[in-house]
């Protein structure tokens, strides 16, 4: 399911040292960051790598719903720009799925591949929302999915950053 951020609601759970560090991120939006990782179960993880693999699965998740509404619209008449726009924003959904995945399995080993892995997906987005644009698609619920999978895109890439550092620590 996906997490909408309400400024309005108090945060469920007070955050955690390390979420409050995850969220500090000069790119992440701090009310979206706050909103999902106050969860009890998020609060409750104080290992970085248990953290980047729930932002990692959320990332995930939040994706495989917005490509079953691109996969949605797909099947409503439009126009072949639209669709050929569309059928580029399934592509650029299925591989962060797949990377949301691939990073979780990373984050241990080699959290300097997890951050770049992650990093990579911010392009692919915005190269969906670009051909999205230029097709006139009006699909509000399509550029939410955008807006928020960037979300956690900045997030992946800052846990994995803080490990990255922790990581270069232990080495020393």
């Amino acid at each position: 399911n996906v997490r909408l951020p309400n400024a309005k609601n108090p945060l469920p759970v007070t955050p955690s040292k390390l979420v409050k560090r995850v969220c500090k991120g000069d790119t992440i939006d701090r009310n979206f960051c706050l909103q999902v990782l106050t969860t009890p179960e998020a609060v409750a993880v104080k290992d970085p790598t248990k953290l980047g693999t729930l932002i990692m699965q959320l990332g995930a998740a939040n994706g495989k719903a917005t490509l079953d509404a691109y996969n949605e619209m797909i099947k409503k008449p439009g126009s072949p720009q639209a669709l050929k726009a569309l059928n580029s924003c399934v592509e650029a959904y299925k591989y962060a799925i797949q990377s949301f995945k691939m990073v979780s399995t990373e984050l241990v080993d080699d959290p300097m591949t997890a951050n770049y892995d992650v990093s990579i997906l911010a392009p692919e987005i915005t190269n969906c929302e670009k051909a999205l644009t230029d097709a006139k698609v009006e699909a509000p619920r399509l550029y939410d999915g955008n807006r928020f999978i960037k979300y956690y895109i900045a997030m992946g890439s800052r846990i994995t950053s803080i490990l990255e550092d922790q990581s270069k620590q232990n080495n020393y």
